[in-house]
């Protein structure tokens, strides 16, 4: 890249896709969503009661299953492609919910409301067999490492896979001899590697928890500003959630887990799950005779590394994420930077999801050289100050070793998107892509549009505590599920099949579990 910031590897890889004459290679990717929710009372406390058996099992269900805590509902769409389908499946998967929610609601922010304790907070349960103890170990795991309060945070997740076909063609215009699996998947590490580059924008467009209940905060000391009783800020926070408030978890500050190739990847990762701990040896696996953690290494398992974007392959039955990787490499990849949005019922919108399609497309065809240790250090950097501090006026992100204001460094990121979402819109007069790059433009221009910016004015024009107005605002999406005209209720009966059928799946496994639990374990860890 040269000092003017022009990216001629990026210029021409672009034109020469668009001169191709097959530009619209790059329509039709794969994308889903896993949306997360807290199950509140009607006062707003975290509901004690079990994930309720009309939505299914959460071990088997694949659209409706849980999270860290039995509270933690977690919403998973099929892939599709077209944004409006896929935001079509997660309303109907919303108003299935609902009606099988009795009084309770979904909580409409990433962050939590008042939860008093970390015991306060029930660990999801999985049945009685191997595979769902595991599962709730784990988490005993991380609430014993990381304390529960974080693993109640909720977030969206963004999945998405380049056209099959775009492949062939890219393949041409990088003029490489690799084909297949190999090329796919170090083209998805370049786009990781810029997505910590560049990825410190999405939390400036989409962030959206730039205040906490006081009680998230219990016995840490954060230093944030108080705005009302019950309320904690900061000034120009875009997003806590991605910050060190929320997942940048400090026992996991010194983890270096490198995408410069899929091979040092899971080479970093093995070495996470296999290397023993002594602050977690010191806790104990197994304390009178019940497990505390699935072992004391570094990570119990490769979910519990926690990045802004992962590379993903659907694994086999007991196949370990890095082992699936490594059998027939990256398959998709998911974006885990969305705070759930509390302007959206169903916590992200079409627009969101439009501008991160293009994005990621940005992220691949940019030049991408490998990152070194001390960059990588600059890079985590960025995305703390954005989610921290991403509001403030005149602020500076460091880029190639010097400081550049990040208002300019972000218009340059998004006049380079334009090109991507001319071709995206190719054949559809509408032009959504270009639509959607509008409105985070705007954003750019004028930060009382973001997302942040219009949850504090809301909060002090209506002079509501965090909690009040996240309660409303759960209210209100409650009512809007229920009260929508025309449901599709052949998708509904569809989702009821699922349920009943996920309960049956969830006695066959139990019924069909051999040898004891900690065989089980051994030969999870040895494949």
């Amino acid at each position: 890249m040269d000092s003017f910031g022009i990216d001629r590897v990026f210029e021409r890889r672009l034109s020469s896709l668009v001169n191709g004459g097959e530009p619209e290679l790059l329509q039709g990717g794969r994308k889903g969503v896993e949306k997360e929710s807290l199950r509140v009372t009607p006062a707003g406390r975290l509901a004690l009661t079990p994930h309720p058996r009309a939505l299914g099992s959460a071990l088997t269900n694949e659209h409706i299953t849980t999270d860290y805590s039995e509270a933690l509902i977690e919403l998973v769409t099929p892939a599709f492609t077209t944004s409006w389908e896929l935001l079509q499946y997660l309303l109907d998967l919303h108003q299935f919910v609902y009606r099988h929610l009795g009084d309770e609601l979904l909580w409409a922010t990433s962050m939590p409301g008042a939860i008093e304790r970390n015991e306060d907070i029930p660990i999801a349960q999985y049945g009685s067999s191997h595979v769902g103890r595991m599962k709730t170990i784990y988490r005993q795991g991380l609430g014993l490492r990381y304390g529960r309060m974080m693993q109640a945070i909720s977030g969206v997740h963004f999945n998405y896979s380049f056209p099959l076909p775009f492949w062939e063609a890219y393949a041409h215009v990088r003029q490489s001899r690799e084909r297949g699996t190999d090329f796919v998947s170090a083209c998805y590490f370049d786009l990781l590697r810029n997505y910590r580059r560049y990825g410190w924008i999405v939390l400036y467009l989409f962030g959206v928890s730039p205040v906490v209940c006081k009680s998230f905060l219990k016995g840490r000391d954060f230093q944030l500003a108080d705005f009302s009783g019950d309320t904690a800020y900061e000034p120009y926070a875009t997003s806590l959630r991605m910050s060190d408030i929320g997942y940048r978890n400090r026992n996991q500050s010194g983890l270096a887990v490198s995408v410069n190739s899929l091979q040092e990847y899971v080479r970093d990762l093995t070495r996470a799950i296999t290397t023993p701990h002594p602050p977690y040896e010191a806790l104990g696996v197994k304390v009178n005779g019940e497990y505390q953690q699935l072992n004391a290494n570094i990570l119990q398992i490769e979910n519990e590394y926690y990045s802004f974007i992962r590379p993903k392959r659907v694994a086999r039955s007991g196949e370990r994420p890095t082992k699936a990787l490594q059998r027939a490499g990256v398959e998709y990849v998911e974006v885990r930077a969305l705070d759930v949005s509390a302007f959206d019922p169903v916590g992200v919108n079409q627009n969101k999801l439009r501008f991160l399609e293009a994005f990621l497309a940005l992220c691949l065809l940019k030049d991408s050289p490998p990152i070194a240790d001390s960059e990588q250090a600059a890079l985590d950097q960025n995305h703390v100050t954005v989610a921290r501090r991403g509001r403030e006026p005149e602020l500076t992100l460091w880029r190639d070793g010097r400081s550049v204001p990040m208002r300019d460094w972000a218009c340059e990121l998004l006049d380079s998107l334009t090109g991507i979402c001319e071709i995206l819109d190719r054949g559809d007069a509408s032009r959504p892509y270009a639509q959607a790059l509008a409105a985070q433009a705007a954003k750019i221009e004028e930060v009382s549009l973001t997302p942040s910016a219009r949850l504090m004015s809301e909060l002090v024009a209506s002079g509501e505590s965090f909690f009040d107005l996240a309660l409303r605002m759960s209210m209100m999406h409650k009512a809007y599920f229920l009260d929508l005209y025309a449901p599709n209720e052949e998708r509904l009966a569809e989702f009821a099949r699922e349920a009943a059928e996920s309960l049956r799946k969830q006695q066959s496994i139990e019924a069909g579990d051999r040898g004891s639990f900690e065989d089980y374990l051994a030969r999870y860890f040895a494949t």
